[in-house]
């Protein structure tokens, strides 16, 4: 079975502009448009679309996420190392938003014990910041 572009896109709960999008970097296949016609997309594309999105939701990369597509049930070894790199990353990821909430945190903290009206201490703070070199902001 086929379905017309606008059909795929609102089925596979995405914009249109994300199916060409998809297609430009080569997560699906374009079909041949017909003399006399519309583009027919395989009812498929649907389930692809959506594995597509379920990727991206879990922190995968477009580009991460087309080494997956092309990846059978043959290469789970190598999937699994995928998964736990983007786990550590994320794990990463994690940490860094800590560290930065705390970083606010102590600035908002100063911000409420210092009420004056004629600077405000968090853009001081940050302000301070930006002056130092790049090597101390990490």
């Amino acid at each position: 079975m086929f379905i017309t572009i606008g059909k795929l896109a609102k089925k596979a709960h995405v914009t249109v502009e994300t199916i060409r999008y998809y297609q430009r970097k080569g997560l699906l296949i374009e079909p041949e448009k017909p003399v006399n016609g519309y583009r027919q997309y395989p009812i498929d594309d649907i389930t692809r679309i959506r594995f597509i999105k379920h990727a991206q939701q879990c922190g995968f990369t477009l580009n991460e996420i087309s080494e997956l597509l092309f990846m059978d049930s043959g290469h789970c070894q190598d999937v699994q190392k995928m998964a736990e790199q983007k786990s550590q990353q994320i794990n990463q990821q994690i940490k860094d938003l800590i560290a930065l909430q705390n970083v606010l945190d102590s600035v908002v903290e100063g911000c409420q014990e210092s009420q004056s009206t004629e600077s405000c201490s968090f853009i001081d703070a940050l302000f301070r910041q930006s002056q130092q070199p790049e090597s101390s902001n990490k």
